[in-house]
C-alpha cells in the first residue's frame, strides 16, 4: 500500500496529492508530519523519509517519489483515471498544472495557504491582479471547455486537485471579485466537498 507523508493543513502541495487519492478513491496509509519552527532540525527529521526534506512525499513498495506532479503522474500509470480519458483533454490538463506547478509566484508570496483564516487583502498589487485575471481566464477555459462541473469535465481528476489550494486562497483573502460567476461556482463546489472539510480537520 502506498505511504504518503504530508502535513495537514498547512501544505498545499501535500494537500494536491491528498485530496486527489481520497477524491479516487485510491487506498494508501496517511502518514503525518508536522512543521517545526526549527528547520534545521525539521530538514533533518524529514530527512529519514524524503530525499529533499520536503513534502509531500510517497512511498511505493521500496520505490520513493517525491514533488506533487512527480507523485501524480506515478499514480497515473496505475491509475489511469487520474488524468481525463481524451487525449486533449489530458493535454489541456498537464499543461494548467504545470503552469500552477510554475507560476503564479505573486499569488504564492502574497496569499500564502492559510485555509483556516481568514485575512482579506487589504491592497491588490497590479502584478496579482494579473496573475488573478490569468487564473480566471484558465479556469474558465477549462470548464467551458470540457462541458462539465470540474476543469476537465464531469469529474474530478488531477487538474482539479492541482487548482483547490488556489480555490482555497479566494476564500481566505477574499478575492471573489476577481473571477467570473461560473469560476466561483466552481471555487464553491471544491472548497465545500468532504473531501477538503476532511483536510481542514486534520
Amino acid at each position: 500500500m502506498y505511504q504518503l507523508y504530508f502535513n495537514p493543513p498547512k501544505s498545499s502541495w501535500s494537500l494536491r496529492v491528498w485530496v486527489l487519492l481520497k477524491e479516487l478513491a485510491i487506498p494508501f496509509e496517511p502518514k503525518i508530519v508536522r512543521y517545526l519552527d526549527d528547520l534545521s532540525e525539521q530538514r533533518q527529521q524529514f530527512k529519514a523519509f524524503s530525499p529533499t526534506s520536503k513534502i509531500p512525499v510517497l512511498h511505493a513498495d521500496g520505490v520513493v517519489i517525491w514533488d506533487s506532479l512527480a507523485i501524480i503522474e506515478f499514480l497515473a500509470e496505475s491509475y489511469p483515471h487520474v488524468w481525463a480519458q481524451d487525449k486533449v483533454t489530458r493535454a489541456w490538463s498537464r499543461s494548467a498544472c504545470a503552469e500552477m506547478h510554475s507560476g503564479f509566484e505573486n499569488l504564492r508570496e502574497m496569499c500564502d495557504f492559510a485555509p483556516l483564516a481568514r485575512t482579506p487583502l487589504q491592497e491588490m498589487p497590479a502584478v496579482l491582479s494579473q496573475e488573478l485575471a490569468r487564473l480566471n481566464q484558465l479556469l474558465e477555459e477549462g470548464l467551458t471547455a470540457f462541458g462539465g462541473a470540474f476543469l476537465a469535465g464531469d469529474r474530478f481528476t488531477a487538474v482539479d486537485a492541482f487548482f483547490l489550494p488556489v480555490m482555497a486562497r479566494i476564500e481566505t483573502y477574499a478575492l471573489h471579485q476577481y473571477f467570473s460567476p461560473q469560476v466561483l461556482e466552481y471555487q464553491k463546489m471544491l472548497v465545500n466537498s468532504a473531501s477538503f472539510q476532511t483536510w481542514l480537520t486534520l
